[in-house]
């Protein structure tokens, strides 16, 4: 053997060859410490200052931050988001993210930044089916996801508790730890996280674990029957209730305004011109499965209560034995956050398609997402586009009982550091937000601030709807 073939394997001295980091990869050996970094952070950022919520003269006042999000969506319906906006303070703080961002933009916050649902107020937690035909409970919403501050996720979580709990009739302290428990549980999921291997991180907290990791136990009954007809919830039970049959052997959608509504030929058209290219944004290992199915009709659909007025089509397919599949096309307006996040010292990331900007908002905090997952554009407008009634089931948070409010906000807040940890670092979050409860005392403190605050909010609404300054229809 040479000397030059020695040195060349590094075989003489056991020497290990030094290899040039990769793109997208961590650096070796890893540097510093993420936990310690977070735990830097409350010298600067006081765990207990976050149960602030400071005054803004400058700050809209309801109405007018309704009227401004109502900007650019169809007129005829904007009345009926009023409506169902003007329901209950809960109701409000659904279809009001934006004004949330105004204020939370006002407190403090760490800079840590995550992929945020942007939305996540109790509600927006479900079941789905995955591609097994099995059920999973995540997050549901991402019409405001971005990249910002893992915070504002969770107050508005903890704040959306506290009015689900007022709603439903539990007295002020149970609806007050129902948001110390739900930010408990994000606390010590993300410390769980923080612990473990990355890709056991990242699928930690099985469906099946969930209750039992979250002592949510008197939530069974409530999940098993949300689960029972989340089952049924497809689109096959859609089509039998909304189309009927064709001479011509399909199906086509019957008419149920305001809510469901077949369109025009030429506008029908242009949404089913438009799938050609939302096939080219599925994996394309789905592509086999959407090519078995034809078009068979388009219709408008009111869907939700912050996306009331905004463009939603259902895409009625049949297989050749007849079986429905259904699609949604949905409008995809920028995030309401956007406009909030340079106050909040953060640079909203460069968006080519709204669209795309939810789904991988999506891809980024799910577990598990519709294998259907895509986006297009119609008329020059961005969409999403997913599986309608894909066995989708919910919790409404506003109808618990008292002794299940608490249940559910562990249960939430366990999923939604499982969504953060995906994107960024749980060793930095958990470092921040320790083992002491500090951080659930002061966002439980904030969360009740707020709701009190979402309640004058709607206060402000009913009175200028019953004064006539804006229009509102009763909930269809």
């Amino acid at each position: 053997m040479t000397e030059a073939g020695v040195g060349a394997t590094g075989a003489a001295t056991g020497a290990v060859p030094r290899l040039p980091r990769a793109r997208g990869f961590a650096q070796w050996p890893h540097q510093g410490s993420p936990k310690e970094e977070g735990k830097a952070l409350r010298s600067s950022v006081p765990r207990r200052a976050h149960s602030a919520l400071d005054a803004d003269g400058s700050r809209p006042d309801a109405v007018s931050a309704v009227e401004e999000s109502n900007q650019g969506r169809i007129a005829r319906l904007t009345p009926i988001r009023v409506g169902r906006m003007a329901a209950t303070p809960f109701a409000f703080l659904r279809g009001s993210a934006g004004l949330m961002a105004y204020d939370l933009a006002r407190t403090p916050m760490t800079r840590i930044a995550a992929q945020i649902c942007g939305d996540a107020h109790a509600a927006n937690f479900g079941l789905y089916g995955d591609a097994r035909g099995d059920l999973v409970i995540d997050l549901n919403d991402f019409d405001e996801t971005v990249r910002g501050p893992w915070e504002w996720d969770l107050k508005r979580l903890a704040a959306s508790l506290v009015l689900a709990g007022r709603e439903a009739g539990a007295d002020e302290d149970t609806c007050r730890k129902a948001a110390y428990d739900a930010v408990g549980a994000y606390r010590r999921t993300m410390r769980l996280l923080a612990k473990l291997p990355v890709l056991d991180a990242w699928n930690a907290i099985a469906d099946e674990e969930l209750v039992s990791h979250t002592d949510a136990h008197d939530l069974l009954g409530t999940l098993e029957r949300v689960s029972e007809k989340a089952r049924a919830n497809t689109s096959g039970r859609f089509a039998a209730k909304s189309t009927e049959p064709t001479e011509e052997g399909g199906r086509r959608f019957v008419d149920a305004p305001p809510v469901l509504q077949r369109v025009p030929d030429p506008e029908a058209a242009e949404v089913v011109a438009s799938l050609e290219q939302y096939v080219t944004t599925v994996s394309e290992d789905r592509l086999p499965l959407l090519a078995r199915h034809a078009v068979q009709d388009v219709a408008f659909r009111v869907v939700g209560t912050g996306s009331v007025g905004t463009r939603s089509y259902v895409v009625l397919l049949l297989d050749h034995r007849g079986q429905p599949l259904v699609l949604q096309v949905k409008e995809a307006r920028p995030s309401a956050l956007v406009p909030h996040l340079a106050t909040a010292g953060f640079e909203a990331a460069p968006v080519d398609h709204e669209g795309r900007r939810v789904v991988l908002g999506q891809k980024r905090m799910q577990v598990v997402s519709d294998i259907l997952l895509g986006w297009t554009t119609v008329e020059g407008r961005p969409f999403q586009v997913r599986q309608f009634r894909n066995r989708k089931g919910s919790v409404d948070p506003a109808a618990l009982a008292a002794d299940q409010v608490d249940d559910y906000g562990r249960m939430t807040g366990a999923l939604l550091a499982r969504a953060h940890s995906h994107s960024a670092d749980p060793r930095l979050i958990a470092g921040y937000c320790g083992k002491n409860d500090e951080l659930d005392e002061a966002i439980a403190t904030f969360a009740v601030r707020y709701a009190d605050r979402t309640e004058a909010d709607h206060a402000e609404l009913t009175a200028a709807v019953r004064a006539g300054r804006i229009a509102a229809e009763l909930d269809v």
